[in-house]
């Protein structure tokens, strides 16, 4: 299995990208460090996205893939110079793995370099061939990638697509290798189209070069592969072959479990092939799920350094951190203190040789000055060098055969037994600084120890981590849940919420529904915005808390009559029913064009309130009790709410709720605790008044 796309895949993504010329750069993202996404609009077709992930592969995708809400460095920069550009075309360098796409913007001329080979990179040229700004700097022994530079290629590798027959022979007569290595690393094709080659032409892969004759067939049949480049179809080799799926989520798991190799030319012999229609196609279908959770793939690569729930987002890690730095200082300080008293107890062991050093140097200083004398002292072995401005001088001790050895500074101004004394002072100052740092760094491993206790305990007790974020999920800023057909349903937190629902989110496919209540929130049902099942969850979270990511294309054409039952008691149980101690309220459905802002002459509406016009569906004695549960959404733990039927069935953690006498400040801090859920997180998810907790599994625990 390659992880590098070869010089006929990149070849054939220029071709490609040519074919999208034209189109208009919209946005960049930078999901993952090892990723760059551009996101294109070409004229007349769909907008798709061309990933690039870092020294692998470059393809087009139509995955729904989530993004960063807050762009990196990159991305930003990217968007900058990028924005609105039009993709003017694209083309490889030589035969080489380097791709390079060119844009026109309203600054002029930029290039995008995308290296596939080593670690790969990411370069933004202008129009001088410039680096604006590198994805990873980088220092080779020819050329230098970064910013200010001016771009240099790496040495270009031969083409051997401009070949002849001689060149080709020669090439083979010159190789001390078997066939199939020398096609691999003298043409750059790698192995797998090396071994294609020699079973087009019929040619044994381990014969010498030198016993071929019939070069031609070779040629030939290299000659065949290079014109499939310019083809559309793409091959997938497979360990077995299987009928292809027309489901996204099961077609990945095929490619996942069978897919060997994709490439843009037809492999000969035995292999077994799985058709797709374009190289990008292909790759989308092999990699595109493991790349479309870049997003998650990072957050949870951040969370890994989080070690306990309920600490600040790195403190575990400051922590390991800091004991680290401390034991180090400790070695460091202890070995410093030790060499500092050696010293000093060197110059006292050779008492005489220093005292005779300071005596002739002062005495020298006296007669011919500081000038004479640090030019004097150069003839001299036993001593290094002077410093007139702090009247030292850097002197050697003897070794233990009497040669010069190490060396020490000497004040001219002291005595040999003060010169002695102020490296023993030095010596006890390190040790007293690395007793410190000793007992800092027992209340550092005190302080460890506890995270890690309590980590494990929170662990056994299959809480989550939670951290707080910067931005949240759109519907998180009203009252939301997710139904049993995986629809949304979202309704106001007030008067302005139940403005946005109706002006902003209720489209002409969706249900408006609503408490037979005065001051209820105005509540919407989603035909296409919902959520589906997470292949590829956050690992780092629990056994028991399912994974869903959001998606905005639900495959449903209707609302099915018990989704609708369930938006109706979650717009009962919002309303002020809640808190009223009654057993059940009434509520209704509408059309969206049912709803209007517009009144009667003489009457007018209040912010937040609607005339409903027409036939409504109503539901009568809707029970008021909710269960709340937990789930990931785009790998983020969560709290939800809604009817026991849903929550049971999508979460194996639940706890029920109604209507009763306790503040659902204290309940919120109690689930908070027991699951390890941020507390607002789960005060935003809770219904409106005091409530009971009832009947649960998991959570409380």
């Amino acid at each position: 299995m390659r992880d590098q796309m070869s010089s006929f895949d990149i070849a054939r993504m220029a071709l490609d990208i040519n074919a999208l010329a034209g189109a208009r750069c919209r946005k960049m993202y930078q999901p993952h460090y090892e990723q760059v996404v551009l996101r294109l609009n070409p004229k007349g077709k769909p907008k798709c996205d061309l990933v690039i992930v870092r020294g692998q592969r470059v393809y087009f995708s139509q995955r729904d893939c989530p993004m960063p809400t807050h762009p990196p460095q990159f991305a930003m920069l990217l968007r900058k110079h990028l924005s609105n550009a039009r993709l003017t075309g694209a083309s490889q360098l030589g035969f080489d793995r380097i791709l390079i796409l060119e844009f026109d913007t309203k600054d002029g001329r930029r290039d995008l370099v995308i290296e596939m080979f080593r670690n790969g990179n990411v370069i933004l040229l202008d129009q001088d061939g410039v680096i604006i700004q590198p994805l990873t700097h980088v220092t080779y022994e020819t050329r230098t990638i970064k910013r200010g530079e001016v771009y240099v290629a790496p040495p270009e590798p031969m083409d051997p697509r401009s070949w002849s027959v001689d060149e080709l022979r020669t090439v083979l007569q010159e190789s001390d290798r078997d066939l199939v290595h020398t096609l691999a690393g003298k043409m750059s094709i790698g192995s797998a189209y090396a071994n294609n080659l020699c079973a087009l032409s019929g040619l044994d892969p381990t014969l010498n070069t030198s016993e071929i004759e019939d070069v031609e067939l070779l040629y030939n049949a290299f000659q065949q592969m290079v014109e499939q480049i310019g083809h559309t179809g793409a091959t997938a080799l497979v360990k077995e072959l299987f009928e292809v799926s027309t489901n996204q989520l099961e077609l990945d798991a095929q490619m996942e479990e069978h897919c060997l190799e994709v490439s843009p030319i037809q492999f000969s012999g035995d292999a077994l092939a799985i058709e797709f229609e374009s190289l990008s196609h292909a790759i989308d279908a092999w990699k595109g799920s493991y790349d479309s959770s870049a997003l998650v793939r990072r957050d949870a690569e951040k969370l890994a350094e989080i070690t306990a729930p309920g600490q600040s987002d790195s403190e575990g890690v400051k922590l390991a951190r800091r004991e680290g730095q401390q034991a180090a200082a400790i070695d460091k300080l202890t070995t410093k203190g030790a060499k500092q008293q050696d010293i000093g107890k060197s110059i006292q062991e050779h008492w005489s040789h220093v005292e005779s050093l300071l005596n002739q140097m002062n005495q020298s200083i006296d007669e011919i000055g500081w000038d004479e004398t640090r030019t004097a002292i150069k003839n001299i072995e036993w001593i290094e060098s002077a410093d007139p401005a702090s009247r030292t001088m850097q002197a050697k001790m003897p070794d233990d055969n009497g040669e010069p050895g190490q060396i020490v500074v000497l004040y001219l101004d002291e005595t040999v037994h003060q010169n002695a004394q102020r490296y023993f002072a030095k010596g006890r100052k390190d040790k007293q600084r690395a007793e410190g740092a000793k007992v800092a760094l027992a209340e550092t491993q005190r302080r460890q120890k506890k995270v890690d206790k309590k980590r494990a305990k929170d662990e056994a007790a299959g809480r989550v981590k939670s951290t707080k974020r910067t931005k949240k999920f759109w519907f998180e800023r009203n009252r939301w849940t997710m139904l049993s057909s995986g629809q949304l349903f979202v309704g106001g937190r007030d008067a302005k919420g139940n403005d946005q629902i109706v002006k902003k989110h209720l489209s002409n496919n969706d249900l408006y529904f609503h408490a037979d209540l005065h001051g209820a929130p105005s509540c919407c049902l989603k035909l296409k915005d919902g959520f589906e099942e997470d292949p590829n969850p956050n690992p780092l979270l629990p056994e028991g808390v399912p994974s869903f990511r959001i998606i905005q294309d639900l495959e449903t054409e209707d609302f099915g009559e018990r989704a609708m039952e369930e938006a109706a008691q979650m717009a009962v149980c919002w309303s002020r029913a809640w808190g009223s101690g009654g057993g059940g309220a009434t509520a209704f459905h509408a059309k969206p064009g049912q709803v209007s802002k517009t009144t009667e002459t003489g009457e007018s509406l209040g912010r937040g309130a609607f005339v409903v016009r027409g036939t409504r569906h109503w539901y009568r004695d809707v029970p008021l009790e909710l269960t709340l549960g937990m789930i990931a959404i785009n790998g983020i733990p969560l709290p939800i709410i809604g009817p026991h039927s849903v929550i049971s069935d999508l979460c194996e953690r639940w706890i029920k709720l109604s209507p009763g006498s306790s503040k659902k400040e204290n309940i919120a801090t109690k689930i908070a605790k027991a699951t390890g859920l941020l507390q607002d997180d789960v005060l935003s998810a809770l219904p409106p008044g005091n409530l009971t907790l009832g009947k649960q599994q998991g959570i409380l625990d």
